[in-house]
């Protein structure tokens, strides 16, 4: 198994492309669209650079994962599936999202609530295969219902679950959020070997330093900032509600989650051939 990393640097969002090298097979995990709400544009250029990569190496591509819908940058699973195929999958507890946030837009004629607009959803523990790399899905809830980890050989792909040590956990005050299951989800990691590589969706470097990609269980378990194994519940819950009350709300959250409840695509088109980002007042 091959790794290849991108870095968002706009989003602090790291996109994964995990390669069988018997197979020359591929899975592209958290991608990004690029998006400049103020002037309302959306580009491909992150994008590009994934499909780019596949073709410079004659990969062929099976699968566009999500480990959750995000609230910081907006998916180019739908852009992909475009241009190199796939399957576009999710948990299945993306449905509770979706009931959720679809209401809080007002988008149900062109966002369905059955979570049809994804390829596959996937249940806890189901599996299937990059070319030849077993996978094994994990629902992992706590920052959002939808979470899920996707374990493959030594490695396991965390979304927004797990941070780097000196960050700690994701943030657990979304809607459906919850810090007591997040406690669950992570302690569930440190279950794993500690040789386990934890692949991050996000790092937030100081100036001047490189973004941590990558962990290892161990790291996570000895150094974590906010949970280790020993931590108890409570304290943690305790923590993690304090610090979530002095965040501020994610400065691309309404694009992104009303984007991403489709696939990363913005809507119906109107009878003048626009697309629109609805932006609710007061809602929040």
């Amino acid at each position: 198994m091959h790794i290849e990393t991108l870095y968002h640097q706009a989003t602090s969002t790291f996109t994964h492309i995990v390669v069988d090298k018997q197979t020359r097979r591929s899975a592209i995990i958290d991608s990004v669209l690029d998006y400049d709400q103020f002037a309302g544009k959306v580009s491909t250029e992150s994008a590009d650079e994934v499909i780019a990569y596949l073709h410079n190496n004659n990969l062929i591509n099976d699968w566009i994962l999500e480990t959750h819908v995000h609230a910081d940058h907006i998916t180019a699973a739908h852009y992909l599936q475009e241009q190199v195929g796939g399957k576009i999958a999710i948990g299945s507890n993306i449905k509770k999202v979706l009931e959720m946030w679809v209401p809080v837009f007002e988008i149900e004629h062109d966002t369905p609530l059955s979570g049809e607009q994804y390829d596959l959803l996937f249940e806890e523990g189901d599996s299937f295969a990059i070319g030849n790399l077993p996978v094994t899905v994990w629902h992992t809830p706590g920052h959002t219902p939808a979470c899920a980890t996707y374990l493959i050989e030594d490695a396991i792909f965390v979304g927004d679950t797990m941070f780097a040590p000196h960050l700690g956990t994701a943030r657990c005050d979304f809607p459906g959020g919850s810090a007591t299951e997040l406690y669950h989800s992570i302690q569930r990691f440190y279950q794993l070997p500690d040789d386990t590589r934890v692949f991050l969706a996000h790092d937030y470097p100081e100036e001047g330093d490189e973004p941590l990609s990558m962990i290892s269980i161990a790291q996570a378990k000895s150094t974590n900032a906010q949970l280790r194994p020993d931590t108890p519940l409570e304290e943690y819950v305790a923590k993690r509600e304090a610090r979530d009350a002095t965040l501020a709300v994610p400065r691309l959250l309404l694009p992104s989650i009303q984007a991403n409840l489709r696939n990363g695509q913005f809507g119906d088109v109107s009878k003048s051939g626009k697309q629109f980002v609805k932006i609710p007042v007061n809602v929040l």
